[in-house]
């Protein structure tokens, strides 16, 4: 479980996050919504150590990130996976070598062991046949599927997605949210998502926050957004009149 406390961020005069208090479960997919330049970047930052909060706690299974000295830092890292906006993989290594990355640099594995917990989650992800493949020779949506595959490489406690579904078609988008929702479950993960993908608020947001303009405006679940009177949140959601409409038909039921 994550925690944070009266996080407050600050650039100057610039106010980003405003005092946000909030939990983030173990075995649910916890999801950050909000429009562009809401703070929803900044908070995830915050989280992972990008950036150090003004003032507030950040807590790992109540360990105080941001009180941590620099070495135990790099060792709750380690507890951290990672899914990029873009999958950031390295194109001069195999989709086997990608995954095997984190355990070259950081598990006491030999080399037997990690080329098979390597092969072990991608074949999780269902690609085992593609570990001798390049990222140049595979679609934008199997590379999603190897950051995944290398962000559970070291059986993470917490997994860090930022937009995951960027620049993947629908489809695509809902292999990649069954799959991290699926993970998340099984390994019992705390996994958090910065997402603008509304296919994944509906369908996979177990507990979501909104942030508007640096504030923590609402939380819940996705079956409660459908109902809510948080004029703000229905505006972001809603945003169509297609979708208004769909809303108020189904209210009126």
């Amino acid at each position: 479980m994550i925690e944070i406390r009266n996080l407050y961020k600050a650039f100057g005069d610039k106010e980003v996050l405003k005092n946000i208090t909030a939990t983030f479960e173990n075995g649910k997919t916890n999801l950050i919504i909000g429009q562009s330049g809401s703070g929803k970047t900044v908070l995830m930052k915050n989280l992972v150590g990008l950036l150090d909060p003004t003032s507030g706690n950040v807590l790992y299974d109540g360990r105080d990130f941001v009180a941590m000295s620099k070495h135990e830092k790099i060792l709750l890292r380690r507890e951290m996976g990672m899914i990029f906006q873009s999958a950031a993989l390295f194109d001069s290594m195999t989709v086997l070598e990608n995954v095997m990355f984190p355990l070259d640099m950081f598990s006491s594995m030999n080399y037997r062991e990690r080329v098979k917990r390597a092969q072990t989650c991608l074949d999780r992800v269902n690609l085992v046949d593609a570990e001798t493949k390049f990222p140049g020779e595979i679609s934008g949506g199997m590379q999603k599927r190897v950051a995944i595959a290398r962000a559970i490489a070291l059986n993470p406690k917490y997994l860090f997605c930022d937009e995951p579904n960027s620049g993947l078609d629908p489809k695509t988008s809902l292999v990649i949210d069954e799959l991290l929702h699926s993970i998340t479950h099984e390994y019992d993960i705390t996994t958090i998502i910065n997402t603008h993908d509304m296919n994944s608020v509906m369908g996979i947001g177990e507990s979501i926050i909104f942030i508007h303009q640096g504030n923590l405006e609402w939380r819940g679940e996705s079956k409660d957004i459908m109902m809510s009177d948080n004029k703000l949140l229905t505006d972001f959601i809603f945003a169509s009149d297609l979708l208004k409409q769909m809303r108020q038909s189904i209210i009126n039921k």
